[in-house]
């Protein structure tokens, strides 16, 4: 693995703001009073909380300015993050449910059946999620050596807590999908603690993470706490990472 990403300029968290405000079209409206804007007419979100909050605390109650702390990088290479370096992994749950829904119930009234080699895997249609991942599946198509990696998929929506931890999974919103597990490292079933994993060496080709990347999705790879198999959509970062030149490729 690379030992860094490369260098980039770090953006302020006004021009943060400006990219995840235009990642999310359908929904956010704008920012006023140090706030969220909605479409809907609804509550403006508060960004930042003004808490100071470790790294696991900002995990488990994650604001805005929280989920936007870690700049994530993009590229056809392998990073080795530092730790707690976890780009994507803090979110705001109020947010996410702003974007997708506050319930099972009202996620799944947006999921979608979206053909993925050779099965059917059901993905929000909102945000534009799975017709990004149509794109990502349709670029997969033209190599078919791939295939294996990407299925049977292990699942896209299913509503539930991150596993030992009290925040939602992205897989809750129907905006993440796990790929094949045969290739899979994750840092719970290595055994790791949380602040403290084992080394791996990734099974996945990066052909297919630079892929996912191009249409709005992170890699769980590219986290300390490492989850090979997940990608969820979070167009924002990925705007964020193209802005910046933050790269994983020397």
């Amino acid at each position: 693995m690379a030992s860094s990403a490369a260098a980039a300029a770090d953006l302020g968290l006004e021009e943060k703001l400006r990219l995840l405000v235009a990642a999310y079209p359908e929904t956010i409206a704008g920012i006023a009073d140090g706030r969220l804007t909605f479409h809907d007419g609804g509550e403006p979100l508060l960004i930042d909380d003004g808490k100071v909050k470790d790294h696991f605390a900002k995990l488990a109650q994650g604001d805005v300015e929280d989920s936007l702390s870690q700049d994530y990088p993009i590229g056809p290479c392998e990073t080795k993050p530092a730790v707690n370096f976890d780009p994507g992994r803090i979110r705001s749950d109020p947010l996410m449910m702003r974007l997708y829904g506050v319930s099972a119930r009202e996620v799944e009234r947006s999921l979608v059946k979206v053909a993925w080699f050779g099965e059917s895997v059901r993905v929000t249609k909102r945000q534009g999620a799975a017709a990004a991942l149509e794109k990502v599946r349709d670029e997969l198509k033209s190599k078919p050596e791939l295939k294996k990696y990407l299925s049977p998929s292990a699942g896209t929506f299913n509503w539930r807590k991150v596993a030992n931890a009290p925040n939602m999974s992205v897989h809750s919103f129907g905006a993440a999908i796990d790929i094949n597990t045969r290739f899979a490292d994750y840092w719970i079933w290595s055994g790791g603690k949380p602040g403290k994993v084992p080394n791996y060496a990734n099974k996945f080709p990066m052909a297919i993470i630079d892929v996912f990347e191009r249409h709005g999705f992170i890699w769980g790879g590219r986290w300390y706490h490492f989850d090979t198999m997940h990608f969820e959509y979070r167009p924002e970062l990925i705007a964020i990472a193209r802005e910046s030149g933050h790269s994983a490729c020397p």
